[in-house]
């Protein structure tokens, strides 16, 4: 209750500042604010966002606008004077000022790097340089590095020299004189260590690095598997080029779970918030699954019309289709979506294949079962109920050849659905292709047209000479 009320009460002096129009009053609100608590005034009124970053001590605008989504950031940059742009730019850190400049039109990002400074303005144009979704995009050039043959003593005088400017001091880098990546140090040991002490004789060997041509998505797992606040980067000759910290890796996580959810439900991933995304490129994004999902179910329907006589001859079958196709499509859709969110945290690599497919194809036959079973029970006890006459006849005299046709079928297509639910993933995965397009909606197309051709088959050799 009581941070409702602070809550409150921060929107209320912020209003009145407004009406005030005393910029230093607003100033000293803004600067006494926390971060977070300035970026929700932003998104609570829209129309002072520029305001509010232009009221406010540079530094704590920077680190106020980078933790704001997309939208927000293009909308202040357009609305803020050039030289409070030029400030902005200038003041964020270089990966950044890269995130928010990699998601601009051409034509704006080369007004907006004119605004910058000369070194600030050669760092960014070389990480803009490395390819889209790469470490290399992500990488801070602002970390404390030294030489191996330093000392401790040398090394804290080093830190208290540059690391003003550093995104994190909680590790030290070591370089040899060629500038090549030799260990990474914890400050803590560095503290702790005697002032004469070589850099060398502290060093365990232990280093993990990305490379600047390493997926994001991969970075992601290297941090996870060894975590780790920041690690270092390197280029393809072990020179230490910057270092991707943890709150980078926050940032791609969100974002590629969102993109892969968005994959998982049979569209295009949208590069901006849904509200924000245009209209008919919303469209678009959407239309190209569903007209690939529309030709798939086309094929539905020319398997239904290659078991037309079937269908003629025993109308009975077609009241269960709906059931068949429908249990293979779930069965299909649950499995890929387990695969992919397993690959997706990486509980699951290539080379589980068998693995995988041992445990699908034994789920498949349980969950076939026990879905066969109701089936089966369900015809069963249809026809006691019509023996009673509480409800009319449906099946006939062939009941039990029917019931045992739907509980067999379902075996086999929730069988078919499992497996390939859980194996397609893995091949698009070693095909180059990203495993989330082996969506849901996309899995159960694919078994909805096999389904129907095992119904029939099993259909077939139970009521071969009977109704078939």
């Amino acid at each position: 209750m009581s941070f409702e009320v602070e809550e409150q009460s921060i929107h209320e002096q912020f209003e009145q500042l407004m009406q005030t129009g005393d910029k230093l009053a607003m100033t000293d609100f803004l600067n006494d604010q926390n971060i977070s608590d300035v970026a929700d005034l932003i998104y609570e009124y829209p129309d002072y966002e520029a305001q509010i970053v232009a009221n406010i001590a540079i530094h704590r605008a920077a680190s106020v606008f980078k933790i704001l989504d997309i939208t927000e950031q293009r909308r202040i940059v357009k609305e803020l004077p050039p030289l409070k742009t030029a400030e902005l730019l200038n003041e964020l850190p270089a990966d950044d000022r890269t995130d928010f400049l990699e998601e601009l039109p051409k034509e704006v990002i080369r007004d907006l790097i004119k605004l910058l400074d000369p070194e600030e303005r050669k760092i960014t144009l070389s990480l803009l340089g490395y390819p889209e979704d790469s470490v290399g995009r992500m990488m801070t050039p602002d970390y404390v590095y030294v030489y191996e043959h330093n000392t401790v003593d040398q090394v804290l005088s080093t830190i208290r020299k540059v690391a003003k400017n550093s995104e994190t001091v909680d590790v030290i880098y070591i370089i040899n004189e060629k500038g090549e990546l030799v260990d990474d140090i914890k400050l803590r040991d560095i503290i702790l260590a005697a002032p004469d002490k070589r850099m060398d004789e502290l060093l365990d060997g232990r280093i993990v690095a990305l490379n600047v041509n390493d997926d994001q998505e991969h970075a992601s797992q290297v941090f996870k598997m060894n975590n780790r606040v920041a690690l270092p980067v390197t280029d393809d000759n072990n020179i230490l080029l910057g270092i991707v910290t943890i709150d980078d890796m926050l940032w791609v996580a969100n974002e590629e779970y969102s993109e892969d959810m968005q994959k998982i439900g049979g569209t295009e991933a949208l590069e901006e918030p849904y509200l924000e995304t245009p209209f008919f490129k919303l469209i678009k994004k959407r239309v190209g699954w569903l007209i690939v999902l529309f030709i798939g179910e086309m094929l539905t329907a020319t398997a239904m019309a290659f078991f037309s006589d079937e269908i003629e001859k025993a109308v009975v079958l077609s009241i269960f289709v709906p059931l068949i196709i429908s249990s293979g499509g779930n069965s299909g859709s649950q499995a890929s979506t387990l695969i992919i969110q397993a690959m997706a945290v990486g509980e699951v690599t290539l080379a589980d294949w068998w693995r995988v497919m041992r445990r699908e194809v034994l789920s498949g036959l349980m969950l076939g079962s026990i879905l066969g079973a109701i089936g089966f029970v369900r015809i069963c006890v249809w026809h006691v109920l019509m023996q009673h006459g509480i409800i009319q006849d449906l099946y006939g005299p062939h009941w039990l050849l029917i019931g045992f046709t739907v509980g067999v079928t379902l075996m086999g297509v929730v069988l078919w659905g499992t497996l390939s639910g859980s194996m397609l993933p893995l091949i698009l995965k070693k095909l180059g292709a990203d495993p989330a397009t082996s969506s849901a909606p996309f899995v159960a197309t694919l078994v909805d047209v096999t389904g129907l051709v095992i119904y029939f088959s099993v259909a077939y050799i139970f009521l071969r000479g009977i109704l078939l």
